[in-house]
């Protein structure tokens, strides 16, 4: 991840390199990480967001809070976008809301990232639960380009069906465009409890079909993935996806 000012300023170069997309289909994602210390920044960064997301376009938002974090109080807000042009846009706006000063900062520091949704990433729909969920964010790093391709392609193929029988649900699967530990594949998982979660792991990890896909695509390119992070958020309850 890098600061916000370079990824402002790198974004709108890369959206004047690019065409603008048509449609509605999320392509990118922003994730945007305040790493807070204990006191008030919490509520503060979240009166913030709260206030600036009328205006933040139409695409999917979360707003999270981390639960496991490699830093905590942690706030994690991800949004998704059609195009680079939309997303500079809106980063322009989020900002120009923000009541930063000198004397009070809102934050300790922050981290953003642009992610490019993958050809099998699904769209995700908007819909609030009454129980606000927990949120997986796994970020899955490979050892060169060639071996992410590999990785997509498990994922695309077998990963995601064995998924999806043992109750695992990714929202979307991407890889960083602009941002640390790259390449890498990222992709965010739903549950309803950390219970479910442990669950559904437990059921992955023991899958004969798994083990089987594993050892496939590690016989055709190698250790796909180097180091694994994950982190675990709970949505806040005005998230519009929660």
């Amino acid at each position: 991840m890098m600061d916000r000012r370079t990824f402002l300023t790198t974004l709108g170069l890369a959206a004047t390199a690019r065409a603008a997309d048509t449609g509605r289909r999320t392509r990118y994602y922003s994730m945007h990480c305040f790493l807070l210390k204990q006191g008030t920044q919490g509520a503060r960064v979240h009166d913030w967001i709260r206030a600036a997301l009328p205006k933040l376009g139409a695409g999917p938002k979360f707003v999270l809070d981390a639960v496991i974090a490699p830093h905590s109080p942690q706030i994690l807000l991800i949004m998704g976008f059609p195009s680079f042009e939309e997303m500079s846009a809106v980063q322009a706006k989020l900002y120009a809301e923000s009541p930063e000063n000198g004397a009070d900062p809102l934050f300790e520091s922050q981290n953003v990232a642009l992610l490019e949704a993958a050809p099998y990433s699904p769209e995700i729909a908007v819909e609030k639960h009454e129980k606000p969920r927990y949120f997986e964010l796994r970020t899955y790093r490979s050892p060169s380009r060639p071996q992410l391709a590999g990785l997509h392609e498990r994922f695309a193929g077998p990963e995601i069906k064995i998924f999806h029988r043992v109750g695992i649900h990714p929202l979307f699967y991407s890889s960083t465009l602009i941002g640390a530990n790259v390449p890498n594949l990222v992709y965010l998982i739903p549950f309803d409890s950390l219970a479910a979660r442990e669950q559904a792991w437990n059921a992955f990890g023991v899958d004969p079909d798994w083990a089987k896909a594993r050892k496939e695509s590690i016989d055709k390119y190698g250790q796909l993935n180097s180091v694994n992070d994950i982190s675990i958020f709970r949505a806040a309850p005005y998230s519009p996806i929660s």
